[in-house]
C-alpha cells in the first residue's frame, strides 16, 4: 500500500513539473527571473522563481498565458503550445512592432524609440533573405548606404557621402577601422563573411562622441553569434551551401554549437569561391563597348604571357574571382550571476585578389599591367569581453573588452613589357582596451548616465623590395636580379596612438519626449620614420604630430502621440589624420601620392531632422531624414607644386607622374535625405522601400565633394503563407554627370565612364558620367521541415549592364543562386 500511495504521489508530481515553464533568455540562454505570468483577464498572476520556473497547471488548455518582462517584448501563447515547446519559451528584446527595435550601437542596449539618430537593423533572418555573396553586398540592401568596387573581392561602403576613413566599421564592440584606412576605397568590409554574422547595425551621421575618430559618415556594427546556454547539454549544428551562376559561385558555411550549463561554445567554418564575374548583356544605356573586356592578362599562377589575350566574351570580366576562408570561434562563460565572458577569435583570409580595375587600364592602346593583385588579405581578432552588473550608485552595467588585431595586405604588380614585378607588403598590429558603463539615475530609469574609455594603438610596418622574373618555356622559374621599391609607408615603422573618454546622458523629459546628449575627448599621437629617399626626399624623415579634439551631440526625440515621432539632432565630429594621410606613397593615373607630414584633423558639424509617422495600428511606418554637414579643415588630395607654379614631377615604378598630397583645405558641405517605408499590407503580404538623395560641394574651391552618389533606391514586396516565401524588388540608380564629379582627386573614377568625345581637351568634354539603372529581383523561400530550408533568387532579371557610381568592375549580370540551410 506504501509502495502504491508513493507512486501515486511521484506521478502527480510528475505531472505537477511537465507543466512547470522555463522562461529563457533568447540571446543568451540564460535563466530569466521575475517574469510576471498571466491570463488575459488576470483572474491568474504568477512570478517565475529564481530558477526561471513558473507552475502553469491553474491555467486552462485553450487559455492564453502572457509572460511580461520590463526588459524584454511581451510574449502570449496558447497554453497548449507550451506542451509542443517542451515547456520552455524564450524572451527576446526585440517585439515584433516597427517601433521597438533594440539596438546596441549606442554602448548599451536602448530601444530605438528613444534614439534621435537615423539608425538601421538587419537581423538574422533578414541576412538569410537578402542571401548575399559578401558583407558588402549585404550593406548594399541598408536605406541610404551606397558601396563602391574596384574588383569583385571588395566593397567600400558610402555613408551620406562619406567613404573608408571617414566610415568607421566594428566588429563585436571592436573598431575595424586602423592606422592604414585610406581615403578613397576600402575591401575591409568583406573580411567579416555574412555567415557569421547575427546582425548588423547601422548608425547614420557623425557619431564621434560614442566612437571617437572616423565617424563621421555614420558607424556599421557587425554583431557575430553568439553561443547560448542551456540547463542540459545539447550540440546544435547548421550547414549551409549556395550555388551562384553568374560567378559559379561556391559557399559552405558549417556551424557547431555546444551548450551546457556553465558555458557554451560556437565554431563557424565558412569558404567561398568566386570565379570570374558575368556583366549583363542588356545595354540600355546606349554604350555598347562600354564595360566590354576586349583583353585580359594570363599572367597568373606562375603563368607568363608576354602580351595580352583576346577575351572571347567581352562580357565576362577576366582576373575577378577569387576564394575567401572564414572562422569564427567563440565561447560564451557566466562567471556568476552578474558576470559573463566572451571569449572571440576571429580569423580571415583570401587567395589573391586581382585588381580588376588596374588590369584593364590602358597605356598608348594596350593594357598596362600584366600583374596587378593584392596578395591574401588576413585579418585576425583575438578580444575577451566582460559584461556585469554591479548595481553600485555609480555603476550599474559594464562591458570591458580587450583586443589584439593582427591586418596582412600586399600589393603586387608588373608592366607588361617588363620582367620587374614589385612587392609592397604592410602588416599592422592592433592593441585596444574599450570600458563602456552606464547607471540609472532615477528608478523609474528615466534618467541614464553613460560614461566611457577608449585606448588604441597600431604598430604599422611596411616593407617593399623588386624582383626581376626568369622565364622558361611561358613559366616563371624563379628569380634574378633585386631592385629598389618605394615602400607604400614609413619603412622606419610606424605608430598610431588614440585615447579617449566620453559620457552620454539620456533623460526622458515627459512621456513624449527624451533628450539625450554627449561629450567626448580624444587625443591621437603618430609617429612615422622613412629611411630610404632614393625616389622620394622629406624635409623631415622623424616626425611626431598630437592632436587632441571634443566633440558633442545633441538629441531630441518627441513623440506628440503613438503614430508620430519626430527627431533632431545636432552634433559634431572629427578625423584625426592617420598614417595613411601622412606618410602614403602609391600611383594612379599618372598622379603620384606623395608624404605630407603637415596634414591636420578635419571636422564635420551637422544637423539631422527626422519624422516618423505610424499608420494602422503601426503596421506600416513611413520615415525620412533630411541632414545638412559642414566639413571644416576638410582633406582633400590636390598636387603638389613648384615654386613656378607647374606641378612637381615624381618617379614611381620607371615612371615619371605628377605628384599630388593629402591636403587640408577650407570648407565643404554635404547635404541629402533618405525617406523609407515598411509595412504590412495583409497578414500575408509586406513591403518595403526607400530612395536617397545626397549632394556635396566645395564652398572654397566651388567643385563637387567625392564619393557623392546619385539618387539610388529599391522597392520590395513579400508573400509569406505557411512554409512558402516569395518576393521581388525593383533597384535604380539616376544618372550622374560628369560636372558632378571631382575631377581633381580621382576617387571617383570619372575615367571609367563612357568616352563620348574622344577629342576633347577636357574630362567634362571627354566623359558622359555614370549613366541611370534599373534591375528587377525574384526571391523564394521554401520550408521543407523545421530543420531545412531551400532559398532561391534570380537578381537582375532583364541581364542589365551597370556599373554603380566610381566602381572599376561591371556589376553582376542575370544571376540566379539556390541555397539549402539544415539545421540539426
Amino acid at each position: 500500500m506504501k509502495k502504491f500511495l508513493l507512486t501515486i504521489v511521484f506521478f502527480v508530481a510528475g505531472i505537477t513539473y511537465a507543466q512547470e515553464v522555463k522562461v529563457l533568455d533568447k540571446q543568451t540562454g540564460k535563466i530569466v527571473k521575475n517574469v510576471s505570468v498571466f491570463n488575459d483577464n488576470q483572474t491568474i498572476n504568477l512570478t517565475t522563481n529564481k530558477f526561471g520556473l513558473v507552475d502553469v497547471s491553474d491555467f486552462k488548455e485553450n487559455e492564453y498565458v502572457v509572460f511580461s518582462h520590463l526588459a524584454y517584448a511581451v510574449l502570449r501563447v496558447k497554453k497548449s503550445v507550451l506542451k509542443s515547446k517542451n515547456y520552455v519559451i524564450s524572451l527576446a528584446k526585440e517585439s515584433e512592432q516597427l517601433d521597438e527595435v533594440v539596438l546596441s550601437l549606442f554602448k548599451k542596449e536602448e530601444k530605438a524609440y528613444r534614439i534621435a539618430e537615423q539608425v538601421a537593423v538587419l537581423n538574422t533572418k533578414d541576412i538569410q533573405n537578402v542571401s548575399p555573396q559578401t558583407s558588402a553586398d549585404l550593406l548594399a540592401t541598408i536605406p541610404g548606404i551606397k558601396v563602391q568596387k574596384s574588383q569583385f573581392g571588395g566593397g567600400s561602403p558610402v555613408i551620406r557621402g562619406m567613404e573608408s576613413n571617414r566610415v568607421l566599421l566594428v566588429v563585436d564592440g571592436v573598431r575595424m577601422n586602423n592606422a592604414i584606412y585610406r581615403k578613397g576605397h576600402l575591401q575591409s568590409s568583406i573580411t567579416v563573411t555574412p555567415n557569421i554574422l547575427d546582425k548588423t547595425e547601422v548608425v547614420f551621421g557623425p557619431s564621434s562622441v560614442l566612437y571617437g575618430s572616423d565617424a563621421l559618415g555614420g558607424v556599421i556594427h557587425y554583431y557575430t553569434k553568439t553561443p547560448k546556454l542551456s540547463e542540459e547539454k545539447e550540440v546544435k549544428s547548421q550547414f549551409f551551401s549556395r550555388f551562384s551562376t553568374v560567378n559559379h559561385e561556391i559557399t559552405t558555411n558549417v556551424t557547431a554549437e555546444i551548450r551546457n550549463k556553465n558555458w557554451a561554445s560556437l565554431t563557424s567554418v565558412s569558404y567561398s569561391d568566386f570565379g570570374d564575374l558575368k556583366a549583363g548583356e542588356n545595354r540600355r544605356h546606349g554604350f555598347d563597348d562600354w564595360g566590354k573586356v576586349f583583353f585580359y592578362s594570363e599572367n597568373i599562377n606562375g603563368n607568363y604571357k608576354e602580351n595580352p589575350t583576346p577575351n572571347l566574351d567581352p562580357n565576362l570580366q577576366r582576373n575577378t574571382g577569387y576564394n575567401q576562408t572564414d572562422v569564427l570561434q567563440k565561447f560564451f562563460v557566466p562567471l556568476n550571476k552578474n558576470a559573463d565572458l566572451k571569449i572571440n577569435l576571429q580569423y580571415s583570409t583570401t587567395s589573391n585578389i586581382p585588381r580588376f580595375d588596374r588590369l584593364t587600364e590602358l597605356s598608348g592602346g594596350t593594357l598596362k599591367f600584366a600583374e596587378w593583385y593584392y596578395g591574401p588579405q588576413e585579418r585576425l581578432l583575438i578580444s575577451s569581453q566582460l559584461l556585469f552588473d554591479a548595481n553600485k550608485n555609480w555603476l550599474e552595467k559594464g562591458v570591458i573588452t580587450a583586443a589584439y588585431q593582427n591586418l596582412q595586405e600586399s600589393r603586387i604588380q608588373r608592366k607588361f613589357g617588363s620582367l620587374e614585378r614589385s612587392y609592397r607588403e604592410e602588416s599592422v598590429d592592433v592593441f585596444s582596451l574599450n570600458g563602456d558603463f552606464s547607471v540609472s539615475l532615477t528608478e523609474d530609469k528615466k534618467r541614464t548616465l553613460s560614461y566611457g574609455f577608449e585606448l588604441a594603438y597600431n604598430d604599422v610596418g611596411s616593407n617593399s623590395y623588386g624582383r626581376e622574373l626568369n622565364i622558361e618555356n611561358n613559366q616563371i622559374n624563379g628569380f634574378s636580379n633585386n631592385f629598389k621599391v618605394q615602400s607604400r609607408y614609413p619603412d622606419g615603422g610606424s605608430s598610431y596612438l588614440s585615447s579617449a573618454v566620453y559620457v552620454d546622458y539620456r533623460q526622458d523629459l515627459s512621456a513624449k519626449s527624451t533628450l539625450n546628449s554627449g561629450l567626448r575627448f580624444t587625443n591621437t599621437h603618430l609617429e612615422a620614420k622613412w629611411i630610404d629617399q632614393t625616389f622620394i626626399q622629406l624635409p623631415e624623415t622623424d616626425i611626431e604630430a598630437n592632436h587632441s579634439a571634443v566633440t558633442a551631440t545633441l538629441g531630441y526625440v518627441f513623440k506628440p502621440n503613438k503614430n508620430w515621432q519626430i527627431n533632431s539632432v545636432l552634433s559634431s565630429g572629427f578625423r584625426s589624420p592617420n598614417i595613411d594621410d601622412v606618410g602614403r606613397v602609391r600611383e594612379k593615373s599618372g598622379n603620384v601620392t606623395v608624404p605630407n607630414i603637415n596634414v591636420t584633423p578635419e571636422y564635420a558639424y551637422s544637423a539631422e531632422l527626422g519624422i516618423q509617422k505610424y499608420f494602422n495600428n503601426k503596421r506600416f511606418r513611413f520615415g525620412a531624414n533630411i541632414y545638412y554637414t559642414l566639413l571644416d579643415n576638410y582633406i582633400q588630395r590636390d598636387f603638389v607644386y613648384n615654386a613656378d607654379g607647374s606641378v612637381q614631377q615624381v618617379e614611381f615604378d620607371g615612371e615619371f607622374g605628377n605628384a599630388v598630397s593629402n591636403q587640408n583645405k577650407e570648407t565643404a558641405y554635404i547635404t541629402g535625405f533618405t525617406a523609407n517605408y515598411l509595412g504590412k499590407i495583409s497578414d500575408v503580404w509586406n513591403t518595403t522601400g526607400f530612395i536617397t538623395y545626397t549632394k556635396g560641394r566645395t564652398y572654397d574651391t566651388e567643385e563637387p565633394m567625392s564619393s557623392i552618389p546619385p539618387l539610388f533606391g529599391q522597392f520590395g514586396v513579400n508573400y509569406k503563407v505557411n512554409k512558402i516565401e516569395l518576393g521581388a524588388a525593383v533597384r535604380f540608380n539616376a544618372k550622374k554627370d560628369i560636372e558632378d564629379f571631382n575631377i581633381t582627386e580621382g576617387i571617383d573614377n570619372h575615367d571609367l565612364t563612357p568616352i563620348v568625345n574622344e577629342n576633347g581637351a577636357t574630362a567634362s568634354d571627354i566623359y558622359f558620367g555614370t549613366p541611370s539603372w534599373a534591375t528587377l529581383g525574384l526571391n523564394g523561400r521554401y520550408d521543407v521541415n523545421n530543420n531545412v530550408s531551400v532559398q532561391a533568387r534570380l537578381d537582375n532579371l532583364l541581364d542589365e549592364h551597370y556599373i554603380e557610381f566610381a566602381s572599376g568592375v561591371a556589376s553582376p549580370g542575370r544571376n540566379l543562386s539556390i541555397s539549402l540551410m539544415a539545421t540539426f
